[in-house]
């Protein structure tokens, strides 16, 4: 059993029968009355975000995990197909257990969260970054830098971005994964 000094993020518990991450967390310590954690967490099997706040000392049962590098070969559906990257087995996972599926682009290496218990593939994690093509966009307008305005970019994925107005179908970009948003255009 851990407590609540040990939550941090990324820290995986059961809460009400179900599995959450901690997404976010706040040691909270009032002038007045017993100190707090503020978190936020997501269910590992329905993807829902939940806000609960745990007073300090409180026993919370820790879920172990492992994580292990995973290649993602291709959709099928709603399922996706991933291979170990050490052994070669390959596992499927449903698009409702992923972050950005939009975001991955096939020969992506993820990280995969799995509980050692049972060997159940809880979620998985994206890079911080991805650079991906742009497939369509309006043109960009000459002169149109100086302002913060944007539009709409399909990437190869199929996901939706917005960017600046300078850019241009074939620019690569670099997306941040946990906001789905454009960084900066890649260099080449």
């Amino acid at each position: 059993m851990a407590n609540t000094s040990d939550i941090k993020k990324g820290f995986c518990i059961v809460y009400n029968n179900d599995t959450y991450k901690i997404i976010e967390f706040q040691h909270v310590k009032p002038g007045k009355g017993p100190a707090f954690v503020r978190t936020k967490m997501r269910s590992l099997t329905s993807g829902k975000v939940l806000d609960n706040t745990f007073s300090a000392g409180h026993k919370i049962e820790e879920v172990r995990v492992e994580t292990r590098k995973y290649q993602y070969l291709y959709p099928e559906g709603d399922t996706y197909h991933f291979m170990n990257t050490s052994d070669y087995n390959q596992i499927t996972l449903q698009k409702d257990s992923l972050d950005a599926p939009d975001l991955m682009k096939e020969g992506e290496i993820v990280t995969i969260i799995i509980r050692t218990s049972d060997e159940l593939p809880l979620s998985v994690e994206m890079p911080a970054h991805v650079y991906l093509e742009v497939a369509h966009t309006e043109p960009g307008i000459k002169g149109n830098t100086a302002t913060n305005a944007t539009k709409p970019a399909f990437v190869e994925t199929g996901a939706k971005i917005n960017v600046p107005l300078f850019i241009n179908e074939g620019d690569k970009i670099k997306i941040d994964t946990e906001k789905g948003a454009y960084i900066e255009r890649v260099k080449e």
